[in-house]
């Protein structure tokens, strides 16, 4: 039996950066593109016409902003978005991240940075770039706040049951799909979810991964390409 390929939509306004994308994601073997779309409202009508497994977008582009991610994340909570974009701030990306983003790339990322986050993303792994990582750990350096060491993890009483959380959200799930894997109620993972970012002094996903990252919670190399 033929094995069915994963749908991929590209969203950007940008004419040359579709038309690469699209040319890139084709000669990769299990995906297809379905689509190309230049602004939100085409977006979420192909979505509907063709039920992708993933959404490429550039979020910064013209026709597209942070909240068509939450838009989109509301509607259709199973389909994996992977972010490609210039050269932007930290604080934006780490919205992106709250978004529902799972993986973000920058558009000067090379071919094997991207095939390698289109096969992560659609697993629902989460996959940044080396770039990215550093351009957030430096934006929580300047802003001199500081990721807990898990020297003081004792001190902070963050439980076992709470390290495995940080992993599973380091790594890109949601809190249904947590709560699935662990056998919890999305509630108790919710609650969970807010302990934890009270207890590691951070705000926000992106300072929930940047903890993963400096702890090696995760081997850095299953999400992110340095």
């Amino acid at each position: 039996m033929r094995k069915t390929k994963k749908k991929i939509i590209i969203a950007d306004s940008n004419y040359l950066t579709r038309a690469g994308l699209v040319s890139l994601v084709n000669e990769i073997k299990g995906f297809e593109v379905v689509s190309e779309v230049q602004d939100q409202a085409d977006l979420l009508e192909q979505i509907n016409l063709y039920a992708p497994e993933v959404v490429v977008i550039d979020y910064s582009t013209f026709g597209f902003k942070l909240e068509t991610i939450q838009l989109l994340n509301k509607k259709h909570p199973l389909i994996q978005v992977l972010a490609i974009t210039p050269e932007i701030s930290a604080a934006i990306m780490s919205k992106a991240l709250d978004s529902g983003v799972i993986s973000h790339l920058l558009k000067h990322c090379d071919k094997d940075e991207i095939i390698e986050a289109l096969y992560k993303t659609v697993e629902g792994q989460r996959f940044l770039c080396g770039k990215i990582v550093d351009r957030l750990m430096a934006n929580e350096l300047s802003q001199e706040k500081t990721v807990p060491s898990m020297a003081a993890c004792d001190g902070m009483n963050v439980t076992d049951r709470e390290m495995e959380i940080i992993k599973l959200i380091a790594e890109g799930y949601s809190n249904k799909k947590i709560a699935e894997m662990l056998f919890l109620s999305s509630h108790t993972v919710t609650t969970h979810r807010k302990n934890i970012m009270s207890k590691l002094g951070v705000n926000n996903t992106a300072g929930v991964v940047l903890f993963a990252v400096r702890e090696n919670l995760l081997s850095p190399n299953k999400y992110l390409f340095s």
